[in-house]
């Protein structure tokens, strides 16, 4: 859709959305404190595209070992020019990798444009 706004064109525009959810779990279901991970994929979406907004929320899946799992995560989301999100998503899959190790879990949910992944 093209905003037909005098202002507007003149003003920088964020195609794209990248989005990192930090579970707040080690292992299913152990309650963590995820404080150090949130500030360490804010502070990287904010080296690669320019700033990152973090925003509490609550998540469920379906464990075929422990039924429902209600998980608190911290959403972390940044804007990008379509050609920064090219040039950088290999670190932030790279982020989420070390992400799931340090946190054991099964995935790591990351969000691009609309599109979930998990890593």
């Amino acid at each position: 859709m093209t905003i037909n706004n005098a202002v507007l064109k003149n003003c920088l525009k964020l195609s794209s959305k990248i989005t990192v959810y930090v579970p707040a779990t080690n292992g299913i279901d152990q309650a963590a404190d995820n404080t150090e991970q949130v500030k360490k994929t804010a502070a990287l979406l904010s080296e690669l595209f320019g700033g990152a907004t973090s925003t509490p929320a609550l998540g469920y899946w379906m464990s075929p070992a422990a039924g429902l799992v209600a998980e608190a995560t911290t959403v972390v989301f940044a804007y990008a020019a379509d050609a920064a999100l090219q040039e950088h998503v290999g670190r932030v899959v790279e982020l989420c990798e070390e992400l799931k190790r340090e946190m054991g879990q099964e995935a790591i949910a990351l969000e691009i444009n609309g599109e979930m992944y998990f890593i």
